[in-house]
């Protein structure tokens, strides 16, 4: 039996509920469908619909059966669709944009966990920062991205915002290195090292306005694109680093700081379907939900993010650049 067959037979007749329409929806006689529709119901073992010369009406197995038809016939729709585009050589790409200090480890396994969900997509990371994404979610020539709020969140949508705890990198001889924890304001009169304000501008703002409040105003701040950067110079003695926890590093140690008064907040965010002329296409959302569902339980499970429940990102609305799109 054509398993898939009768079940686009079955869905026709359960939406039009009526042979006839249902027929003339599929381009066929009514007698082949309704035998169909028997052949089907044998095959189940139940009684899809109660018939009578004057109405059709679904089963409760019936009924219970829909969806599931639905489903799998969506499936197989997308199975032809992707044996379609492999055929005339369109490789799909979901093009996705990612902050540098994510980690090699966090790298590796938001790869690996989109391939094994996706095997059919390739994905194009790009680094680079909050501000650069979403221009480039705007403009089109990202997809997807993992952005640090707060940001620009004009034209854009986000997934589920999730928060990291900011700590001290501190070199291993100093004092506040033998501490559990370091109080904020302990670190005053030393130096600060923190991401470039151009990649994230509202974070960094944000965690230096937090600094302040906490009783810490660095005499200097030094920006540092690369952990090695901000590694080298915190080792040098006079500087320290405000970052995640992270792996263990030759000559440094990180220690939280007390009362968690500083923390990244994190989401995936893509650009907003609705407006004139942008229509998505149906594929390309159901990759950007699928980059968007893997890289958030990535950013749980390798990064350590935790769900920020009942606190939405805060929106910076900013005067577009040149070339954002109407």
């Amino acid at each position: 039996m054509n398993l898939v067959g009768h079940l686009r037979c079955f869905v026709a007749v359960a939406e039009e509920l009526h042979f006839g329409r249902a027929a003339e929806r599929l381009g066929m006689a009514q007698p082949p469908l309704s035998q169909r529709i028997q052949r089907l119901e044998r095959e189940l073992g139940v009684r899809l619909f109660d018939r009578s010369s004057r109405k059709v009406a679904l089963t409760a197995p019936g009924t219970l059966l829909l969806d599931e038809a639905r489903d799998i016939l969506t499936r197989v729709d997308r199975i032809y669709s992707v044996a379609e585009r492999t055929r005339r050589g369109e490789v799909g790409t979901v093009r996705a944009g990612l902050p540098s200090d994510l980690g090699g480890r966090v790298l590796a396994a938001l790869v690996a966990a989109f391939r094994e969900r996706r095997p059919d997509l390739r994905l194009d990371l790009r680094e680079t920062g909050t501000a650069e994404q979403v221009r480039a979610l705007a403009e089109g020539t990202l997809d997807a991205g993992v952005v640090r709020h707060p940001c620009d969140s004009r034209d854009l949508e986000f997934g589920p915002l999730l928060g990291q705890p900011v700590g001290v990198l501190l070199p291993d001889g100093a004092d506040l290195a033998a501490s559990a924890g370091v109080p904020l304001a302990d670190l005053a009169g030393r130096d600060l090292v923190v991401f470039p304000r151009a990649e994230a501008p509202g974070a960094h703002d944000e965690l230096l306005a937090s600094c302040r409040r906490h009783g810490y105003a660095p005499p200097a701040v030094h920006e540092a694109r690369h952990p090695q950067f901000a590694v080298g110079l915190v080792l040098a003695g006079t500087a320290v680093a405000l970052v995640p926890r992270t792996d263990d590093l030759a000559g440094v140690t990180w220690r939280p700081l007390l009362g968690e008064p500083l923390a990244w907040r994190t989401s995936c965010a893509w650009r907003r379907a609705s407006g004139p002329g942008r229509a998505r296409d149906p594929e390309r959302a159901l990759a950007i939900a699928d980059f968007t569902a893997v890289a958030t339980a990535v950013l749980r499970g390798e990064a350590g993010m935790t769900p920020l429940d009942g606190a939405p990102a805060r929106r910076v609305v900013q005067r577009p650049a040149s070339g954002f799109l109407a």
